[in-house]
């Protein structure tokens, strides 16, 4: 599953209102109530078979009626236009930057402190006590100051991937120098380092962004954002680690022909050996199951430390929100709780093969490493939570130029700085 892509509040505000589904389902009240429930996920996908399992029991323990439609992606695309005609459904999923455009940055989002402060059922916990607050005290404030509009029950993340059971890379680098050695290493091995898709700039500039806060402490995208006049991007600790992308590209340490790569060739290159290392999210072993070459063992580093010592760690968080229109959203929220239930949220794990936000739920052996990343080090968003136009029409164009060897980390400055004031200049 990969990260999903952010639609401008604006852009589906405008969809037509015959898109959506939605309503409250039947009239007949079932003795526990009922609700209505937009799933992200399409019947057939695993998680939406674990998603169904849990439905059909909650159904028959509580009497409620759960009304389930099985929307898939196409769901960001529905929700503003179904809010509007007030037809919001009582329940949606997606990730949380999807939830906070659409949902949180609105206003639309119910304040979801009652299901933290409910119990697990059977499990004498609060919900509270199951999801850790770094997690949430990470998401972004809706207009309230509010952050626990979400509860996840996927937390993917953001790391290296490697082969562990090659004896080139038994020992992760613990820090960016020691990374760029080892890369040199391979190269006069003739082996190739990083695997790259070029055409995969989101990704890529993972890189950047993690260096970023390595080299100039937490939250540095996001003072670089909010600066409207683009004077932040003069930081000399950003040269720095513009320059450190530089160095990295010119040193030849990206498999070759990344340049001209469209997703998913260099993902799977490094599937099968051709590359020891991909810088990505943790639905990567799903998706390139099939190509991992025989007895390849994944696991999982964090981007190394600099001079800073920041250890911050990625998250990505799927999971259940209301809407603040939703005309039945306590059987909704009853819900929820009943799903983080560990023998529910257990087949997140082994049936669907992601990580649960829940720490005594292990993770499938393949992303075990990442998981104890999450568990151990300060949680972080992505870019700090910028998402939406500005990436695409200020910062990535300026960015895939430095990736791609096409710009010096000074033009790139340049030109990300360019791109910033004019996005700031458009949008006030």
């Amino acid at each position: 599953m990969r990260a999903p892509k952010v639609l401008a509040a604006g852009v589906v505000a405008g969809l037509a209102l015959t898109a959506c589904g939605g309503g409250t389902g039947s009239k007949e009240e079932a003795k526990g109530g009922q609700f209505t429930y937009w799933s992200m996920w399409k019947e057939n996908e695993p998680q939406a078979k674990v998603i169904k399992a849990a439905i059909d029991k909650f159904q028959k323990e509580t009497g409620t009626k759960v009304t389930v439609e099985w929307q898939g992606r196409d769901i960001r695309t529905k929700i503003g236009p179904a809010i509007a005609a007030n037809k919001a459904p009582d329940l949606v999923e997606n990730g949380f930057d999807v939830i906070s455009s659409l949902l949180a940055a609105t206003g639309q989002a119910r304040d979801l402190t009652p299901v933290y402060d409910s119990e697990v059922p059977g499990e004498g916990k609060k919900v509270a006590d199951v999801i850790p607050a770094k997690y949430l005290d990470a998401m972004p404030k809706d207009p309230e100051g509010v952050t626990r509009w979400i509860v996840p029950y996927v937390l993917n993340s953001a790391a290296y991937f490697y082969n562990k059971a090659d004896a080139d890379l038994a020992k992760p680098p613990a820090t960016w120098d020691e990374f760029v050695k080892l890369c040199e290493t391979l190269k006069a091995e003739d082996k190739a380092c990083v695997a790259s898709d070029g055409d995969n700039t989101w990704t890529n500039f993972l890189l950047m962004d993690y260096l970023l806060v390595r080299d100039n402490g937490a939250g540095t995208m996001g003072k670089i954002f909010n600066d409207k006049t683009g004077a932040a991007w003069d930081q000399p600790g950003v040269l720095e680690t513009a320059k450190r992308i530089e160095a990295f590209v010119k040193a030849g340490h990206i498999l070759e022909g990344y340049d001209a790569s469209k997703y998913p060739a260099q993902q799977t290159n490094w599937a099968t050996g051709k590359a020891a290392f991909h810088l990505d999210g943790t639905w990567v072993p799903s998706e390139a199951q099939k190509n991992l070459a025989g007895g390849f063992k994944v696991g999982e580093f964090a981007v190394p430390a600099t001079k800073d010592g920041n250890t911050e760690v990625d998250i990505i968080p799927l999971g259940f929100a209301i809407p603040k229109r939703a005309k039945n959203p306590e059987p909704a929220q009853k819900f929820i709780a009943y799903f983080l239930k560990k023998d529910n949220i257990s087949g997140i794990s082994t049936e669907a093969k992601n990580i649960t936000p829940r720490a005594d739920v292990p993770a499938p052996d393949e992303l075990l490493d990442a998981q104890k990343l999450l568990n151990d080090n300060p949680s972080r968003l992505p870019i700090d939570g910028v998402s939406g136009d500005y990436l695409d029409k200020a910062l990535f164009p300026a960015f895939s130029e430095l990736w791609l060897g096409k710009a010096t980390a000074e033009q790139f400055i340049a030109k990300a700085k360019e791109g910033h004031v004019a996005y700031w200049k458009a949008n006030g």
